[in-house]
């Protein structure tokens, strides 16, 4: 594992409409990599909740991130829904992911795309990046249309999935 490359960060957080986004949701943030971008990019009364089950890396953005707009949660990405609820925050505008689909059992793959549908709002959006297709019939399944880019400046080329609720 290693952090995503710039080229991948600007374009996915080029997906984003800055203005309106009030409610991000971020899947894995590992080092902070998109996290720092979200937060230099979000509007002042925006949140960004974000989803780690590393201890490390918890450990780790809670001292290199001090920013009262970002949530940092300790728990799967399965909770989405109930978080959100338990920290009175609306449906999320955005959901970035960037957890490993292909290394996750089949099982807790669609459980996490189904969870996050439930969790976006109207015609929110789910961005995420990968370095295989392994998440794409998941996406299909329960969002329908699946638009596919890549990022072939990146090492290796990055694989980016968007999809809409």
């Amino acid at each position: 594992m290693f952090p995503s490359s710039r080229f991948v960060v600007g374009q996915v957080l080029k997906q984003i409409d800055w203005e309106t986004a009030r409610v991000i949701v971020e899947y894995g943030p590992g080092v902070g990599t998109f996290t720092n971008d979200i937060l230099q990019r979000m509007h002042p009364d925006a949140r960004l909740v974000a989803f780690e089950t590393n201890d490390e890396f918890c450990s780790y953005l809670r001292g290199a991130i001090n920013d009262p707009r970002f949530i940092l949660l300790h728990e799967s990405a399965t909770e989405v829904a109930t978080a959100l609820d338990r920290l009175g925050l609306p449906l999320a505008d955005y959901v970035i992911s960037g957890i490993p689909f292909k290394t996750i059992p089949e099982k807790l793959r669609g459980e996490i795309v189904r969870k996050t549908h439930a969790a976006l709002r109207p015609e929110g959006r789910f961005l995420v990046y990968q370095l295989s297709g392994a998440v794409r019939p998941y996406l299909e399944s329960v969002f329908g249309q699946v638009r596919q880019d890549f990022e072939l400046l990146s090492i290796p080329p990055g694989r980016l999935f968007y999809c809409a609720r």
